[in-house]
């Protein structure tokens, strides 16, 4: 069975997320993710009673035990315009962030 994250996927990952990785350890981290893949389909094969309810927690989260919420307070700051100074850009006190470029996925 081949590998489901190949070099050339991975090459294509590693590019995406904007990193620089020496070949050996691009080479480990495509071998590593490729074990949690293949984990991630030995876990997925065990078979389960279809009665059993799902779970997102190994203890129930309920009401009763769950913290109340606390109230939110806002707490203006005392110098917005030392903060807004630092910015690169601001309009009318909002902060001007750049576009970030993507591509549609397929």
């Amino acid at each position: 069975m081949s590998d489901p994250i190949s070099p050339e996927i991975f090459d294509h990952l590693v590019d995406l997320a904007a990193l620089k990785l020496e070949e050996d350890e691009a080479d480990y981290l495509r071998a590593e993710l490729n074990k949690q893949l293949k984990a991630i389909d030995e876990l997925a094969a065990i078979p389960l009673n279809e009665k059993l309810p799902l779970t997102s927690h190994g203890v129930p989260y309920t009401a009763e035990i769950r913290p109340r919420l606390r109230a939110d307070n806002w707490i203006s700051c005392k110098n917005p315009e030392d903060i807004l100074a630092q910015v690169p850009q601001v309009e009318e006190s909002y902060i001007l962030v750049p576009d970030i470029p993507h591509e549609e996925l397929k």
